[in-house]
Parts: structure tokens; C-alpha cells; sequence
């Protein structure tokens, strides 16, 4: 029998995922790292997106930035650039209606490492020097997109439009976890901050002990910034795929 495919994704964007493992075979565990809630105060996001006509392009870092902004302004520029990490920033764009068919959208060329680093690569910094430029992320994040930008001569604006945070480890939760540990489970992985919540969760069910089965299992990971983050943490067993779920379900099936 299979291995179970543990998903960690927040649970809002689990199921397409879910139903994409099953159809291949395979048994889909939800197990979400991470907690997306809006905003206590969005008033600077509003404030950034009521002058969205002043920016040359509008930066995601993730597919929450992207549905962040649309709730609060769903018609956009025709002319702005919209910029993006991954294929699932890409797909969630979609959703709002924007493909490369309808606007221009800028992303890595490099799937296997889709970050600040390979977006900027991406970037006419040139056409953006002296312009505006947008950033929505998490209230927390890399400085490295809006430092760079910056330092290209680019005005920057950067807001949240999110917050992120670790589940509550409750008992139904800790019970999940304590059995999942004792199987061989693929675990997909897509946050290098989820990756780090997952660790002294795995210690509070089980100590040391849990840890070091929590780190002999095989992780699935789509960036290469977030196998770095395992690598470091004591995973052995890494795969990583590229940006976007069609190639985490190659993974998947090319797995012994």
C-alpha cells in the first residue's frame, strides 16, 4: 500500500490539491503548518491600493497577497504589471481573472527556484527606475524584493495584507501528528516557515524521539529555498519538484 501524502498547506487551499493525490491513487492526509488571517487593520493596505493607478507594477509574494488585494479592489489597471513567485500565485491571479492573455505578469523562468532573487532577475529594473512599485505580503517576510528594488533606484511601497501563524497543536491535532509520525508518510511542504512550525510540534508530542522521525520522513518541496530550510533542519530525505502542483504530482507517482 501507498504512502499517505500528508498536505500542510493552510486549510483554505487544500482541497484542490487533496482531490488532484486522490485521483493518482494515492491517500490525501490535510494536515495545515499554517493559519491565514486577515488583517486587525487593513487601513494601509486600502490606503496603497486607492492609489493603485500611481504604480508601474504590483508585486505578490503569495497567492494571500493576490486574494488579499482583489477582495479590496477587483478592477485593476490595464496597464500595470503584475508580478509574481510561482505557479500557485499564477493560478490564483487566474482565478481573479488576470493570465497572460489579459495583462502582463512577470515570474521566474526558473521553476526549480521560484524567489525575490529569480523574480528580480525577470524585472526591466531599467523601465521601473523612478516609477512606483507595490508590494503585498505577509506581515512578515524577506526584505530582499523591496531592497533591491530600491536599490535599482525603484519607489517602493510595501504592505500586508495577511497574517500568518502556527495551528493550534490541540489534542486532536497532536493525536494526528503522533500517528502520522509512526508511518512513512510524503509530506508536502511549500513554507520554509510552516517547515520550522512543524518541528517543536513534532518534539511536544513526542520529545526527541519525535523529532528524529519527524526528520526520516520524505518532504516534497517546490521551492529550492525550502529544501535549503529542510536540509538545514536535519532532513535527509528531500525531493524537490519545481513551482506548481502538476510537477509535486510527479513527484509523487515517480516515487519508488
Amino acid at each position: 500500500m501507498a504512502d499517505p501524502v500528508v498536505i500542510t498547506r493552510p486549510a483554505s487551499q487544500s482541497d484542490s490539491l487533496a482531490q488532484k493525490v486522490a485521483a493518482i491513487g494515492r491517500e490525501a492526509v490535510l494536515f495545515p503548518l499554517l493559519d491565514i488571517r486577515p488583517l486587525a487593520d487593513p487601513a494601509a493596505l486600502k490606503a496603497a491600493l486607492a492609489e493603485i493607478g500611481s504604480y508601474a507594477m504590483v508585486a505578490f509574494v503569495s497567492p494571500n497577497a493576490i486574494d488579499a488585494a482583489f477582495a479590496l479592489a477587483p478592477a485593476w489597471p490595464r496597464d500595470i504589471v503584475f508580478a509574481v513567485m510561482g505557479e500557485g500565485s499564477r493560478a490564483a491571479l487566474a482565478r481573479h481573472g488576470i493570465t497572460d492573455a489579459t495583462a502582463r505578469v512577470a515570474s521566474p523562468q526558473d521553476k526549480e527556484r521560484t524567489d525575490s532573487q529569480t523574480l528580480l532577475a525577470t524585472l526591466d529594473l531599467d523601465a521601473l527606475r523612478g516609477r512606483r512599485v507595490l508590494i503585498v505580503r505577509g506581515e512578515t517576510g524577506r526584505e530582499l524584493l523591496a531592497d533591491e528594488l530600491r536599490a535599482a533606484g525603484v519607489d517602493v511601497t510595501q504592505v500586508a495584507g495577511y497574517r500568518r501563524c502556527a495551528p493550534e497543536l490541540d489534542a486532536a491535532r497532536a493525536a494526528q501528528l503522533c500517528s502520522l509520525l509512526e508511518r512513512r508518510c510524503d509530506w508536502i511542504i511549500t513554507s520554509s516557515e510552516a517547515l520550522r512550525f512543524l518541528l517543536p510540534m513534532a518534539e511536544r508530542c513526542a520529545g526527541t524521539e519525535g523529532v528524529a522521525k519527524l526528520q526520516h520522513q520524505h518532504l516534497v518541496v517546490p521551492h529550492a529555498r525550502i529544501e535549503e530550510t529542510a536540509r538545514a533542519l536535519g532532513f535527509a530525505d528531500v525531493t524537490l519538484t519545481g513551482s506548481g502542483d502538476e510537477r509535486i504530482l510527479a513527484a509523487l507517482q515517480s516515487r519508488p
